[in-house]
């Protein structure tokens, strides 16, 4: 029987219908007067012909308001993104340690140890494109969990691990996923609450890294491997003054990574307790949008960004063993590299971020950041002594850190739709996840086939980071004359 309308109301671009006697649903009538990109279809059935869409009882009411920019709810998702970034990318920011360790151990090539850390980074991005249309379809909290809960046993199954399957298995494999069931739904997350103070907000969660890349190391420092007993000897004891002077002695490996895994359990309670969605879900909708393919500038940034990264991570992975092998410096030393390259990335992180919300935009900061990173690659061709290796980590570290905040607010500022943040942000992910994969296993490949040389693997690097500036470069050129023609 027809009901009759007892009530109608407008909320944004929408009217709404709310219809008696029971009011059991909501009929939603977009007006044709006004329009808003922040406006949602997120309706379980809709009338053919029509603008009508029915609410199903408990059928969340769409939120035509922008994002809020601010506020106590939107900077506390802001806290919890960088706690869940210090869970994944901070203790993957932390294996030039790890691989030291397992070739001193497991007597294999650090071309074969790469693999672990390059899979794990692989499944970062590459299980985005699921992840990211879950999280679309309101499974966010659900992702939470599942991620939180495989980053856990992975961590505490390598504390378990005696051979190299079993390390490639639990940290690979296992943490892998659990990372990627939560970097992309984590930057989908903020980028819903922050338009205009985006670059900074993500990139202050993405600060999460570096912290880890600093924290997770020192817990290594103390007595409990082999490798790291080797540095702490020739360091200086009063360095050591985090985690790692609160462990027992002789600890040893196992319990060392079990350390590891209690900070992550930590940080996970706090993040299940206050991490919140801001949109109502998007049910319907394809798991890849390859329409988006058929966007210049999206298409060629995710080319751009694929070639820069390809070279990026190279650094990270071989940078304490190129001081080893080839300037000589001892083992303690090494690890204060490794330490530098993740503790200047706080501000390689945070100052680029706010010169890109304040003057340039995320794009425009981008450019440069990924060329002196590439050209760079190509400067450490020249470091030959200790003084020219620190110099050169130290800016190395500040354009690369800028380059892993920055290109992830670039890629949801081609994105105007916020229903389909997690779907484009997941597709892009995973296409840069084959270069993590390949990057530094090339580069040791490189390295091997010259017998230890690292000239090879530098202009490897250097070149194709160079090469990613040039194609992100026609992808800002065809962006702007888009926004131009559009404006005219």
């Amino acid at each position: 029987m027809e009901q009759k309308v007892q009530n109608v109301f407008k909320h944004g671009p929408f009217d709404f219908e709310i219809r008696a006697p029971s009011a059991l649903y909501v009929t939603v009538t977009e007006n044709s007067t006004t329009s808003s990109m922040y406006s949602r279809s997120v309706y379980s059935q809709s009338v053919p012909g029509s603008t009508e869409h029915v609410l199903q009882p408990g059928t969340v009411v769409p939120d035509a308001e922008p994002p809020p920019n601010g506020g106590l709810v939107a900077w506390t998702q802001v806290i919890m993104g960088h706690l869940l970034v210090f869970n994944g990318f901070g203790y993957v920011s932390s294996f030039g340690l790890f691989q030291a360790y397992y070739a001193t151990t497991l007597n294999r090539p650090a071309s074969d140890i790469s693999w672990v850390g390059s899979f794990q980074m692989f499944l970062l991005f590459f299980v985005g494109t699921l992840s990211g249309r879950a999280m679309d379809a309101g499974y966010f909290r659900t992702l939470i969990v599942v991620g939180c809960s495989l980053q856990l046993l992975g961590v505490f199954a390598t504390s378990f691990c005696t051979q190299y399957w079993q390390l490639f298995l639990a940290q690979g494999v296992v943490q892998g996923l659990g990372n990627g069931c939560l970097f992309t739904p984590t930057v989908s997350l903020i980028a819903t609450y922050f338009t205009t103070k985006r670059a900074l907000a993500l990139g202050f969660a993405a600060c999460g890294a570096p912290t880890g890349g600093i924290v997770f190391p020192t817990v290594s420092t103390h007595r409990s491997i082999p490798y790291a007993q080797m540095m702490l000897e020739e360091a200086d004891e009063n360095r050591m003054i985090q985690i790692a002077r609160q462990l027992t002695s002789q600890i040893g490996f196992p319990w060392t990574v079990r350390v590891m895994g209690f900070v992550i359990l930590f940080n996970t309670f706090l993040i299940l307790a206050f991490v919140k969605p801001r949109l109502a879900p998007r049910p319907k909708g394809p798991l890849v949008e390859l329409a988006a393919f058929r966007e210049l500038p999206y298409a060629l940034f995710a080319a751009g960004i694929f070639l820069a990264l390809l070279g990026l991570y190279f650094a990270y992975y071989y940078l304490a063993v190129f001081g080893k092998t080839i300037i000589h410096i001892p083992a303690s030393t090494s690890l204060t590299l490794l330490m530098l390259i993740n503790g200047i990335g706080i501000p390689g992180r945070l100052i680029p971020a706010l010169l890109a919300d304040r003057y340039f935009g995320p794009f425009n900061t981008l450019l440069p950041c990924v060329f002196f990173s590439g050209m760079m690659l190509l400067v450490w061709i020249a470091v030959h002594d200790i003084s020219g290796l620190f110099i050169f980590t130290a800016i190395y570290g500040f354009w690369a850190n800028a380059v892993q905040t920055l290109f992830p607010s670039t890629l949801s500022s081609l994105t105007t739709d916020l229903t389909k943040m997690g779907v484009r942000v997941g597709m892009v992910f995973s296409i840069i996840s084959i270069a993590c994969l390949c990057g530094p296993p090339i580069a040791g490949a490189l390295i091997q086939a010259d017998g230890g040389n690292f000239l090879h693997a530098q202009i490897f690097g250097g070149t194709t980071m160079m090469t990613g500036t040039a194609i992100l470069v026609l992808a800002r050129m065809i962006q702007m004359r888009q926004k131009k023609a559009q404006s005219s």
